[in-house]
């Protein structure tokens, strides 16, 4: 991406770009659905629906808005982070206006959708927090920009602060960073969990109040109307995904959280502090990580379901979907065409849209095993699990470790050929 022509030295503004741009890419907690800001005004932009776009980095993470951090310069030093203060790295500092013009420019060139906005702590919280608002209440009220703009709270800074950031950003987040307030002593000692969560409590009670408001006063303002999120940083720490995910279902239940967010620890550079210096976690772990997060905020999955004691790691081979249904046979098969909607929904294989289409279509008779097919059900797993018009697919019984060894012989047979073509040949 190049900077557009701005009136102020564009070689200094392409360095900054590059840097803080850069130092922005570790937070991955900058999703950008849920808001409906329409244009007004004859204003500039509209996040309304389908108003945002996104683009992805090579690694696949999203990168839909312009991200930036005002600054990296920190006067923490928290091990996980490239920007804290004992990390020996290029500084830079965009002004309030560099920031604005930037967004005006990288948007009427159609380059991006809304802004994510981040930054290291300089001087106090509220110092930094004050900059993040002005630019929000900049590009809101001068600008007229009516696109998305999420804004990263700092930890620590007042009710004013944060009262003032709702009423301008679309989206907030307080990173809560680690999955325990031990692993945050050890790694971030210049933060305190309770900086964290009491303005979490502060926005979902904002959001509760603005909401209700609204309800009764059509004009009242919109506050965070997409909500807020946070990110844990995973393998920093020797949390298994059973303390991550009871962190995660605690501040869904807690905190209103729209998202949480998990992000792979990657190694910057070395710090005595970290007990795992050049071995990130495997890719895998982070993406079971979220595919437990789905099932237990659209599947009805409770957390201890998936993860406790006697299971505290996910299973790296199959999904939890189907590592929770060959841990409970007896629940199992399910009949199809009598079967509630949400036992339907635990079946390996039927996502919420088959679920509620089979809910819907049996009304009007039986399913078959083409139908569900035809539904969008995969058979090659729900087979397993499933009786229709009183019968069953296969005849090897609910029998876990087989079941387990005829998907994966499966998935190892579609990831052979579509990587040696000569073996589709039979």
């Amino acid at each position: 991406m190049t900077a557009p022509h701005l009136p102020v030295s564009e070689t200094r503004i392409h360095e900054k770009l590059r840097i803080l741009s850069d130092a922005a890419k570790y937070d991955v907690s900058c999703a950008s659905s849920g808001s409906k800001r329409s244009n007004h005004n004859k204003g500039l932009g509209d996040a309304t629906g389908m108003g945002i776009c996104h683009t992805y980095t090579e690694d696949g993470r999203c990168v839909s808005l312009l991200k930036l951090l005002l600054t990296n310069h920190c006067i923490f030093d928290c091990a996980y982070c490239v920007s804290r203060k004992s990390n020996d790295i290029k500084r830079a500092a965009f002004t309030i206006e560099e920031v604005i013009d930037l967004t005006i420019n990288f948007y009427r060139r159609n380059y991006i959708e809304g802004l994510f906005l981040s930054s290291g702590i300089f001087k106090n919280a509220d110092f930094t927090m004050e900059r993040l608002v002005t630019i929000a209440k900049k590009l809101r009220t001068e600008h007229k920009f009516n696109g998305y703009i999420h804004l990263k709270t700092i930890p620590g800074a007042s009710e004013e602060l944060m009262q003032q950031a709702g009423l301008y950003a679309d989206r907030l987040s307080v990173n809560i960073e680690m999955p325990t307030e031990s692993a945050l002593k050890i790694l971030a000692p210049d933060k305190n969990m309770n900086d964290i969560l009491t303005p979490m409590s502060y926005l979902n009670e904002s959001i509760v109040n603005y909401k209700t408001e609204k309800k009764i006063i059509k004009s009242s303002p919109a506050f965070a109307p997409a909500g807020q999120s946070t990110q844990m940083v995973i393998g920093a720490t020797p949390e298994t995904d059973k303390d991550i995910l009871f962190t995660a279902n605690s501040l869904y239940s807690n905190y209103g959280l729209k998202r949480v967010y998990y992000s792979g620890y990657v190694p910057i550079s070395s710090d005595e502090r970290m007990p795992g210096i050049g071995t990130p976690p495997p890719v895998i772990r982070e993406h079971r990580l979220y595919q437990t997060d789905w099932l237990m905020r659209f599947y009805g999955f409770s957390v201890n379901e998936i993860v406790n004691d006697a299971h505290p790691s996910l299973d790296t081979d199959i999904d939890p979907k189907l590592s929770w249904a060959l841990r409970n046979p007896a629940v199992f098969p399910v009949d199809i065409n009598t079967a509630d909607y949400s036992l339907i929904l635990r079946v390996p294989g039927i996502g919420v849209n088959s679920a509620k289409k089979i809910a819907a279509a049996r009304r009007f008779g039986k399913l078959d095993a083409q139908q569900l097919s035809r539904i969008g059900v995969s058979m090659n797993r729900a087979k397993y699990f499933i009786i229709c018009k009183g019968e069953s697919f296969v005849n090897i019984g609910l029998q876990p470790q087989l079941i387990r060894h005829h998907i994966l012989s499966l998935s190892a047979g579609k990831f052979k050929s579509a990587h040696s073509p000569q073996l589709t040949l039979f």
